[in-house]
């Protein structure tokens, strides 16, 4: 395993936890999702800084590994990525501000357009919206030239196919006349279950992170858990029956119990309604208990053990699917709102 980053001025800050992205692991996530495309485009999903996993060190990997182009949402995402790989394929996703546009234009940047005003001497792609209703032509316009690809957003792939074959043949009745063009629908769900959703390429997001569109052990899919989180016990303590931990005293002990601290909050992204589920403690598993703070959390330990023991919050079987399913929400969520700023955590990039 060799090391290909670091977080800047690293040896400045004393950190309260380390965030590690794989790009070892996702470079195999790549391959496994061009596999399953079986001769469709894979196009990595590397918005919101590739869902809080580093947008320049992930674009880099997965064009590396197989990735035929690049997806984002925002102009400056876009020009960010265009000035670190000026020969990547790039899409954004939008929309955008006609202030944008000039720069993006100059930086053979690809634009997703959901109405009739196509931009001047740029390469469009025309999103139809096929059901997830949002952005998106309720009807196909006369492809323009500038026109290269028309495209449409699933809303169920991971959890209602009827209804998104019911989108997918709405898609092929809009479009069968313009097979020239090309034709992209499948997120990562689409990708891994739903064959006719392939088309001639897809966009993937999650699963390139290796981490399960469907809530499930990413496993499942061939799929790797890109990021590990790793923090440790800041102090060790007894509480005595009757004792609590926390704001509101959520965790009353009923016994004599020993706690742990670690030094990582909701504000590092580890959210306030993670109460309740398990990190690895050493080498256990064990609960986090009381109400998670803006720089802290509890968990339950079956004994004293010393400050500075690791705990490991992601990775080594600890996995996101598992923690949103306590928290009410999803994975995509959970990666997205970690924080890597690097006056908290240290980052390290590897490629194992």
């Amino acid at each position: 395993m060799s090391f290909s980053g670091r977080c800047a001025r690293e040896d400045t800050y004393v950190h309260r936890s380390e965030l590690t992205v794989d790009l070892g692991a996702l470079r195999r996530n790549v391959r496994t999702l061009v596999r399953a495309l079986a001769g469709s485009e894979l196009w990595a999903v590397v918005k919101a800084d590739a869902y809080g996993h580093g947008a320049l060190d992930v674009s880099r990997a997965a064009v590396e590994a197989g990735a035929a182009a690049l997806c984002v949402v925002t102009g400056a995402e876009a020009l960010e990525l265009r000035a670190a790989l000026p020969l990547a394929r790039i899409l954004c996703m939008g929309p955008v501000e006609s202030t944008e546009l000039p720069g993006l234009r100059d930086a053979h940047v690809e634009l997703a357009v959901s109405t009739n005003d196509l931009p001047e001497g740029m390469h469009v792609h025309l999103k139809l919206d096929t059901g997830m209703g949002r952005f998106g032509l309720s009807e196909l316009i006369q492809p323009t030239r500038g026109v290269v690809a028309l495209m449409s957003h699933l809303a169920t792939a991971d959890s209602d196919r009827a209804f998104a074959e019911r989108q997918l043949e709405r898609f092929e009745e809009l479009t069968r006349g313009h097979t020239h063009l090309t034709r992209h629908v499948a997120n990562s769900a689409a990708a891994l279950r739903i064959p006719a959703a392939r088309f001639d390429a897809a966009r993937c997001g999650i699963a390139l992170y290796g981490l399960s569109p469907f809530g499930e052990d990413p496993a499942a899919d061939g799929l790797e858990p890109v990021l590990g989180w790793r923090s440790h016990l800041a102090q060790v303590k007894r509480l005595a029956p009757g004792e609590s931990t926390g704001y509101g005293r959520r965790f009353v002990a009923e016994r004599p119990t020993w706690i742990g601290l670690v030094p990582v909050g909701y504000a590092d992204g580890f959210r306030r309604d993670l109460s309740g589920t398990h990190v690895r403690v050493g080498d256990d598993l064990r609960r986090v208990v009381g109400t998670i703070s803006m720089d802290s959390f509890a968990v339950e330990l079956d004994r004293e053990l010393p400050a500075g023991t690791p705990v490991t919050l992601l990775g080594g079987g600890v996995r996101a699917e598992e923690h949103a399913d306590v928290a009410g929400t999803i994975n995509y969520e959970l990666a997205a709102r970690i924080s890597s700023d690097a006056r908290r955590a240290r980052r390290l990039v590897v490629d194992g």
